[in-house]
């Protein structure tokens, strides 16, 4: 890995918005394909973060700051990828569920998409079934990823997928939920097709789903 991309990587990891930025734009200048500058500088950068809070080296509040530090750098390059015509991994929409303002969780999962080449289609918190199903005839993503943080909002995540499947959508998108009081086991009762304990996982997940694992 050249000097310049192992910079972007150590600066995202140690959450330094700053030199992100700076070191992003020098690969730029010094002729950088931008989507050499994406895989090899700040998903691998994610990744990594991802391993150490898998392993618990690193905790939600180090992971915020990467992935702060990974999206400034992101910002930079985003119209160099799009004149590279990059094509991104896959199209996530993702929302907290109705009846729930937690936003922090869905947050850093859509940073970490960002980071490993999805293209992210926040919807927000407090999000009804019909705004999913809307956003899912509109973008056609090939993923819908439901946030929620309290017991008593879980089951907006059954009548999302429920609404997905009255509106002939279900099986045009897979779909995947995550959250504090989430489980396995609920994912699987409700007719989930993924679940992830943590944003980390969430990548892998996706990723999984659409086949590119």
């Amino acid at each position: 890995m050249g000097d310049v991309l192992m910079d972007i990587k150590n600066a995202i990891i140690n959450g330094q918005n700053a030199i992100v930025k700076e070191k992003v734009a020098v690969a730029l200048r010094e002729g950088l394909n931008p989507v050499d500058i994406l895989n090899s500088g700040m998903a691998d950068a994610m990744v990594e973060v991802g391993r150490r809070f898998e392993q618990g080296e690193a905790f939600v509040p180090e992971m915020l700051l990467a992935a702060r530090a990974m999206q400034s750098g992101l910002t930079i390059l985003r119209d160099s990828l799009m004149k590279a015509e990059f094509k991104a991994t896959g199209k996530v929409a993702i929302a907290t569920v109705k009846g729930d303002l937690h936003d922090i969780g869905k947050n850093l999962v859509g940073m970490m998409l960002e980071g490993a080449g999805f293209e992210v289609i926040d919807l927000g918190t407090d999000v009804p079934p019909d705004k999913v199903v809307a956003a899912v005839k509109e973008c056609s993503p090939d993923i819908v990823a439901l946030s929620a943080l309290l017991t008593t909002t879980m089951s907006s995540m059954k009548a999302t997928i429920d609404a997905l499947k009255t509106a002939g959508l279900r099986d045009s998108v897979k779909v995947i939920i995550g959250g504090a009081p989430i489980t396995e086991q609920y994912a699987q009762q409700i007719g989930a097709d993924g679940f992830s304990l943590n944003a980390a996982r969430a990548v892998t997940v996706a990723k999984d789903l659409i086949g590119e694992n």
